[in-house]
């Protein structure tokens, strides 16, 4: 999987061999600087993303508050790079102050460790399996490209020249309307498995279609919550475009984070060799090859219908809440009262919604009776509250929780629910269950969630106005989760504890925040930390037009817990040593 990338460099080293290298040309560069007449308005591109070495998340299309997005091609291993760079940085500096945006992009798909071992001034992308280098036609190292991030589009293709300074210049007075090419390439980039796979394409049946199966199909089924289902070839050749497109614009598999900060189970992790299978069987035509049993049919008739964990010891039924056919839905809280005469201690806990198709997540907290599904959070910027689980899409939503660690629900306490619905087009209802299966251990230890947040006003039209949240624990305890939680203009968070003698820990990153998908991140490896530790909540909001969540650019937004609001909370789940 892509989280364990980090521990693979030398699987990948050995798999991949001596190609990870680019080849030298002859005689360093040929510099030839005759632009092409170009006939036409400027040439088209697709949106893509990538992470760099730092972590932080780059997408084309997220550019628009800049004139253009620059971006270099890097080789490591390339004789003529430092010449290049050092060019290509020069007219960076240039024109630092003119609303473009300077990127580097590794074209030898190298791992971070190796990618920050380099120790560039500009960030550098990290391309894996070369698919975004590959998809901008990338020739040679230190080619220079140029792009329209409000239209998707090329201004200028060539080197790190004079030519290319005087095309930054007529893009700040708006007179670049057809795209400038220009001839002459650095150390020549090669592509392995894209001709690997020219000249034998991914297999449908035992390559492809298990890739859809472990990512994709449990939420673009029939009766999913996805708006088409992949359930037999045809079904994913008619959509292999949009396919490709969402794969290498990281929309989808949502909920991605940052592979090398932590690991959780529950995110959606795709491996770059999956990614890479899917692109060039698409690129490929998307043959159907020979085998006779379609797997995604036979993924299809699969039955869920089963409690995971058995019948459960009680089960909630939550509202009837009807869900139109089109249009945007507020939030929808319900509580539901509880019988017990005594307290209860939850173990494990499974959701079935109603109506897959509609119910996109739902949180559940324990509540005293005086209290809604927000409780303190209403008032105060650090709260320890108990939070049960929530339900995600496209999966099996039963949780049970550590040895030895349970959801205490103290006598006369509800369960405090909200939900988030979808419109698909058709009007329904959703009636969700949340099984409860109970403990008969009288010592757990209480599983607890720590809120983080911080108030602020939102400018307007701020790309990156950076958030920051703390809290200091007074007793040892251990981290097992963590979940973000902003709004429509939320950008980015981060989730740092720091020792009491001033040491980092990263545990988790989400760099590419969706207001849509809001999932609880257990964490496969538990955290210790000691009292005097401060949890630290890192982030960031776009409040532009370059976030396409956001219902406003031009508005100051100010601090709520409603939708139209904002909010800026980071969830620690934990119980006490």
């Amino acid at each position: 999987m892509k989280g364990n990338r980090k521990h693979s460099s030398n699987l990948l080293a050995s798999r991949r061999g001596g190609w990870k290298s680019v080849l030298p040309l002859v005689a360093g560069l040929l510099l030839s600087v005759m632009s092409t007449s170009a006939f036409s308005a400027l040439d088209r591109i697709g949106d893509f993303a990538l992470l760099d070495s730092g972590g932080t998340f780059h997408q084309l299309s997220r550019y628009q508050h800049r004139k253009a997005l620059v971006l270099m091609a890097y080789a490591q291993d390339c004789s003529a790079m430092d010449s290049l760079l050092e060019s290509y940085t020069s007219i960076a500096q240039q024109h630092s102050g003119d609303e473009f945006e300077f990127l580097l992009i590794d074209t030898q798909d190298l791992d971070r460790p190796e990618l920050s071992a380099l120790g560039t001034e500009l960030p550098i992308l990290e391309d894996d399996g070369q698919l975004i280098s590959e998809t901008l036609d990338i020739v040679g190292a230190g080619e220079v490209l140029v792009l329209n991030p409000e239209r998707l589009s090329l201004f200028f293709k060539g080197q790190p020249t004079q030519e290319l300074a005087s095309v930054l210049a007529s893009i700040i007075d708006e007179g670049v309307s057809d795209t400038v090419r220009q001839s002459g390439a650095g150390c020549e980039i090669v592509y392995p498995q894209k001709l690997l796979h020219a000249e034998s394409p991914p297999d449908y049946a035992s390559e492809v279609a298990p890739i859809i199966i472990e990512n994709c199909a449990d939420c673009h089924r029939q009766g999913g919550v996805g708006p088409f289902a992949l359930d037999s070839y045809i079904m994913a050749l008619g959509w292999s475009p949009m396919i490709k497109e969402v794969l290498l614009n990281k929309r989808m598999p949502p909920t991605q984070v940052d592979p090398y900060i932590g690991h959780s189970a529950g995110a959606r992790y795709l491996d770059p060799d999956d990614v890479q299978t899917l692109v060039h069987w698409i690129n490929n035509r998307a043959p159907r090859g020979e085998s006779e049993v379609d797997p995604l049919e036979a993924f299809a008739a699969r039955d869920n219908s089963a409690w995971a964990f058995g019948e459960p010891d009680f089960i909630v039924t939550g509202p009837s809440n009807e869900v139109p056919a089109i249009g945007v839905m507020d939030y929808v809280y319900d509580d539901a009262q509880l019988p017990f005469e005594e307290d209860k201690w939850l173990r494990a806990i499974e959701y079935k919604a109603g109506d897959e198709s509609v119910l996109h997540h739902l949180m559940t907290f324990v509540t005293p009776p005086e209290e809604d599904f927000w409780g303190a959070e209403r008032e105060s910027e650090s709260v320890t509250r108990r939070f049960v689980e929530s339900y995600l899409p496209g999966k099996i939503n039963a949780v049970e929780f550590d040895q030895g660690t349970g959801v205490l629900i103290p006598r006369g306490h509800k369960l405090s629910m909200q939900f988030h619905y979808v419109t698909n087009g058709q009007s329904t209802v959703d009636e969700t269950q949340v099984g409860l299966y109970f403990s008969d251990e009288s010592d757990l230890k209480e599983k607890m969630t720590q809120a983080v947040a911080s108030r602020f006003v939102l400018p307007p039209n701020d790309h990156d106005f950076e958030m920051r949240a703390q809290h200091i624990l007074d007793k040892d305890v251990v981290i097992t989760g963590v979940r973000a939680r902003m709004n429509f203009r939320g950008k980015r968070m981060k989730f740092v504890v720091e020792s009491p003698d001033g040491q980092m820990k990263e545990l988790f990153s989400v760099p590419a925040y969706n207001y849509g998908w809001q999932p609880h991140y257990l964490l496969d490896q538990a955290e210790a930390v000691q009292a005097g530790s401060t949890l630290r909540v890192i982030g960031a909001f776009d409040n532009s037009a370059s976030n396409p969540s956001n219902p406003d650019p031009n508005k100051e937004v100010t601090f709520g817990l409603e939708s139209w609001e904002e909010m800026f909370t980071g969830y620690f789940t934990f119980y006490e040593q």
